[in-house]
C-alpha cells in the first residue's frame, strides 16, 4: 500500500508507470532488494545519464552504460541508506519527496518526470537532503511499460510556478 495516493489511477498507463517509479521504486530501495525492479528495465536498450547536479550540459556525461552499472550503483545508495540512522520512517520520508505529476505518453514512448524535494531528519539531527529531479524514457511491451533509461541527477530548482 503506498504512503502517497496514484494521481493517475484514471488512466491505466500512468497509472502503471507511476506505480513502476514510486510505488515499487521506493519499496525495492529501502528493501534494498533490486530483484523487485530489475524487470521494471529493458536492458538491451538501457541508458543513464548522469546530470551530477549540475546545470551545465557540459558536465553531464554517460554515468551508467549498462544497466548492470545503474544497479551496482542503486545498490551502494541503497546499502548506504540502510546503514544510516534515521530519526523518522524512511519509506515515509522519501514517499513524501517524491513528486512524479507529469508523465507524456505518445504511442508505445513515454516520458516521466520524477523530482526529489525533502530531506530525511537523521538520528544525529541532520538530515539526507533529497534535491534534484529524473526524467526517466519509457517503452510499452505488450501490455507492460518499461523503462529504457533516464536523464537523472538532474538540479531541481523550484520556481513559484510549482505552487510548492
Amino acid at each position: 500500500m503506498p504512503l502517497i495516493s496514484n494521481p493517475f489511477e484514471a488512466d491505466a498507463d500512468r497509472a502503471q508507470i507511476w506505480r513502476m517509479l514510486v510505488e515499487r521504486d521506493i519499496a525495492a530501495f529501502v528493501a534494498g532488494d533490486w530483484a523487485l525492479v530489475e524487470p521494471d528495465f529493458i536492458a538491451t536498450e538501457f541508458l543513464g545519464v548522469d546530470a551530477r547536479k549540475s546545470a551545465d550540459l557540459a558536465d553531464w556525461g554517460i554515468g551508467f552504460p549498462t544497466l548492470a552499472a545503474y544497479r551496482d550503483e542503486w545498490l551502494r545508495q541503497s546499502a548506504a541508506t540502510a546503514a544510516t540512522v534515521f530519526a523518522e520512517d524512511v519509506t515515509a520520508a522519501i514517499h513524501r519527496a517524491t513528486r512524479l505529476e507529469r508523465i507524456d505518453i505518445q504511442g508505445d514512448r513515454a516520458t516521466a518526470l520524477k523530482r526529489f524535494d525533502g530531506a530525511i531528519a537523521k538520528a544525529d539531527g541532520g538530515a539526507e537532503v533529497l534535491h534534484w529531479q529524473t526524467l526517466y524514457f519509457c517503452r510499452k511491451l505488450a501490455d507492460d511499460w518499461r523503462l529504457t533509461g533516464f536523464v537523472g541527477y538532474m538540479p531541481y530548482v523550484r520556481l513559484v510556478a510549482d505552487g510548492r
